[in-house]
């Protein structure tokens, strides 16, 4: 199989350097094009992450070597070098929304860890579990941007990946309400012990912006496509707190919730177990199966459990209890190696090619 070109937009910082990571070995993609801010550009990868690599490998020799792009100045270079660019850039949201667009509309397939263009109507936001669907409105956002081939497509934020997919899977019982408090790794905010050493045997009880989207994002992966736009859901009702906890990576999630028809703890396990999605179904490369796994402990520590679960698992569950002011209360907890900002964009550019939507230009 020829590979797609792929080129990593803003590959200097943390989560481009997890880009670079996965995709060194990727059997689907190669990265051919490295790009972040001028003060990056003009040297090798190599020289210009030697005193931030952050990552536990080695940086990859064959992504080393490239000379790293201006991500603006040099758009239209890059844009002839590659067929998608994953993009990991640290840019107000208003420029990063047209930066991707300017892509776009050059032919290039965008796939976004960013924020900017979450709210975009015709942009999909993907779980790709959950809501491969809203790929359907590709066709509707190609006619805007007036574009044959380029389009965007963007992840949502790393903390509902613990416990949106553990409540999609009950779905046929209706999710009328959700109390969720996510306890939100370092890793999430782009830094590391090293670089934030006060967040040592520390707690930060609010992450501004965090809260509105862990209870408006779900909505949108969970609404439908209607015309030229994709309308929210209008449930369940979710309330959210975030904090920041002295964790590398992986973001933890203790969850209430009531349903319109009362499940089983039986029923909710057989559900948990059995849930897969589109990547499943096609087995793509980064596609973990089973997705969601259950543990009934309720002491073990999150590393332990994180380890436990092996590579490849979305998400992993504590002991599901039932609740007096809600029906059942668990904890969730999403390893943002696997499906953090990078792994969720690269699982989403599978998606894109497998369902036909990306191609060798």
């Amino acid at each position: 199989m020829e590979k797609l070109r792929a080129g990593i937009l803003g590959a200097t910082g943390m989560v481009g350097q997890k880009f670079v990571k996965h995709l060194a070995e990727h059997p689907w993609f190669e990265v051919v094009s490295v790009a972040a801010s001028a003060r990056s550009a003009g040297r090798t990868y190599a020289e210009s992450v030697s005193d931030r690599w952050t990552m536990d490998m080695p940086v990859p020799a064959s992504i080393g070597r490239l000379m790293v792009k201006e991500v603006e100045k040099d758009i239209d270079v890059i844009s002839q070098e590659v067929d998608l660019v994953f993009c990991a850039l640290d840019m107000d949201k208003d420029a990063t929304r047209q930066l991707e667009d300017e892509y776009a509309k050059r032919e290039v397939v965008v796939v976004s860890a960013n924020s900017a263009h979450r709210w975009t109507p015709d942009v999909p936001m993907l779980i790709p579990e959950i809501n491969a669907d809203h790929l359907q409105i590709i066709p509707v956002q190609r006619r805007r941007l007036g574009t044959r081939r380029g389009f965007v497509t963007v992840k949502p934020n790393c903390s509902l990946q613990p416990y949106v997919p553990a409540l999609a899977a009950l779905a046929e019982f209706v999710p009328l309400r959700a109390s969720v408090c996510t306890y939100q790794a370092l890793s999430g905010a782009g830094k590391t012990f090293k670089t934030w050493p006060e967040m040592e045997d520390n707690v930060i009880p609010f992450i501004g912006g965090e809260e509105e989207k862990s209870v408006r994002e779900p909505l949108k992966i969970w609404g439908r496509i209607e015309g030229d736009r994709i309308v929210e859901a209008t449930g369940p009702v979710i309330s959210a707190h975030c904090l920041r906890v002295p964790v590398s990576d992986g973001h933890l999630a203790a969850v209430s919730v009531s349903f319109e028809r009362k499940p089983s703890k039986e029923e909710i396990l057989s559900r948990w177990a059995a849930f897969k999605g589109k990547p499943q179904d096609l087995q793509l490369p980064s596609a973990p199966l089973p997705f969601l796994r259950y543990f009934a402990e309720d002491n073990r520590p999150q590393t332990r459990l994180d380890r436990d679960a092996g590579n490849g698992m979305a998400v992993t569950l504590g002991r599901l209890r039932e609740d007096n002011l809600f029906d059942y209360k668990f904890v969730a907890l999403s390893h943002n190696t696997v499906r953090g900002a990078a792994g969720g964009a690269i699982l989403t550019a599978e998606l894109l090619k497998a369902e036909g939507y990306l191609s060798r230009s």
